[in-house]
């Protein structure tokens, strides 16, 4: 019989490095802008000067290294709870996946805004939310298929992390808003 609030639980923890890879991409962000100054054919930017090489590549890393450290963390203080893997090594290609499909998923939805001529930091609310998480949960499923079909193959895992998501980063958003880290609180 399932454990479901068990379930629930592990797939919150297990998709933090996916949740961490944005504020990454904001950390190291800022150089090699991705879209080059370009403009779509509809004439507006392809992604904005918000979407650089060292924010995609740094929000991977730091999604990444927060899964190893979550690694390190439950391996010696919960090891029945599960993992990313049985090793670190075999550990980087769920994390690698997940940090990947969080960053593409978020290009995705700046791509989307653009054409709806939503500026960079404008609120759109779904489409900075859901984006990152239903790229997260694909490349896992493309590139990390048992983690994916251990955590998110039964629909709690997955409806967790779609249902948890939009309230979770409002949340975090007008924290960061009252703490004066951003301009807006969405």
């Amino acid at each position: 019989m399932p454990d479901i609030p068990l379930e629930i639980f592990q797939s919150i923890v297990f998709f933090i490095p996916a949740y961490a890879a944005n504020p990454g991409a904001v950390i190291f962000g800022g150089h090699g802008i991705i879209d080059r100054g370009k403009n779509f054919i509809d004439g507006r930017r392809i992604f904005g000067d918000g979407k650089s090489w060292s924010g995609y590549f740094g929000g991977i890393f730091s999604g990444t290294i927060l899964g190893i450290i979550l690694y390190l963390i439950i391996n010696y203080t919960y090891p029945s709870f599960g993992n990313f893997g049985h090793t670190i090594a075999a550990s980087l290609v769920p994390l690698i996946a997940m940090s990947a499909g969080s960053i593409t998923g978020d290009l995705i939805g700046s791509f989307t805004k653009r054409r709806m001529d939503i500026k960079r930091g404008g609120n759109a609310s779904l489409l900075d939310q859901l984006p990152f998480v239903l790229m997260a949960l694909l490349f896992l499923f493309l590139f990390s298929r048992s983690f994916f079909m251990t955590y998110y193959g039964n629909i709690v895992g997955a409806l967790t992390v779609i249902i948890l998501t939009p309230p979770l980063h409002r949340g975090i958003n007008i924290i960061a808003f009252r703490m004066h880290m951003k301009d807006v609180p969405w």
